[in-house]
């Protein structure tokens, strides 16, 4: 009797964040739709009025960003599913310098509650 090797676990729910120099957009993709199942980015109204991001996005930007998007998670239900995000490869998008920012974002995300996964070979945050 051959038994057939288990399925992969595919990630169904990951994080995809795109940071420029003066703004940042964390989305969350589900992966079986194709869709955006959750966005906050630093670009909204409501979001720039509360800092001022002057020439450069900061670190704080950043955090609040994922504040928003985890409260927007648990609104859509999403804060039990595992959502997968991988630091290495989002710093690696743009340089070091945003290494501060993308771990500002994973740690507002984790500490609202939110089931994020990190891959392996994050070392964790600097």
């Amino acid at each position: 009797m051959n038994k057939l090797p288990p399925l992969p676990v595919t990630k169904r729910y990951v994080l995809r964040l795109f940071i420029s120099l003066k703004h940042i957009t964390a989305n969350v993709i589900d992966r079986k739709t194709g869709r955006v199942a959750a966005t906050a980015s630093s670009i909204e109204k409501s979001l720039k009025d509360e800092f001022e991001c002057g020439r450069t996005c900061n670190t704080k930007a950043a955090a609040t960003v994922g504040e928003v998007l985890a409260m927007r998670i648990k609104v859509d239900s999403l804060h039990r599913e595992p959502i997968y995000a991988n630091a290495a490869k989002e710093v690696a998008k743009k340089g070091f310098k945003i290494e501060s920012k993308v771990w500002a974002v994973f740690n507002a995300l984790r500490s609202r509650g939110v089931n994020l996964q990190l891959d392996s070979d994050d070392q964790g945050p600097p």
